[in-house]
């Protein structure tokens, strides 16, 4: 029978700074498959850095989506929508996840490092 080993917390100033897990376990940590969730087609790939589109209009289009199909989606105006689109645009994190669930995707496949948090 095998003990159960506590990872160790190893702490500078009282701030956690490094966990010590059994070797074993970061062992089966490296075996595990990586997460394909945040796949992106080749499609929007390539709308988004050779045409220009921010990844939101390139999904969206790539889905066969209108602006006001997404619109009527996520409960807002066309002309709002539009704005949450255009590339460059700063978008809240809370509207970046409202708009990839209505895209049916991971906020990570439209996230283009211009969310803001406020």
């Amino acid at each position: 029978m095998s003990a159960l080993i506590k990872h160790q917390i190893i702490k500078n100033n009282g701030q956690p700074l490094f966990v010590v897990v059994p070797y074993s376990e970061y062992i089966a940590s490296l075996s595990q498959e990586a997460d394909v969730s945040a796949v992106i087609p080749l499609a929007v790939s390539k709308a988004a850095h050779f045409e220009g589109r921010s990844l939101i209009r390139a999904w969206r289009e790539h889905q066969g989506l209108s602006q006001a199909d997404m619109a009527e989606r996520m409960e807002i105006s066309r002309p709002a929508y539009s704005q949450m689109e255009a590339r460059g645009t700063s978008i809240r994190a809370a509207t970046l996840h409202r708009l990839a669930i209505a895209l049916g995707v991971t906020w990570e496949q439209i996230y283009e490092n211009d969310v803001t948090s406020y």
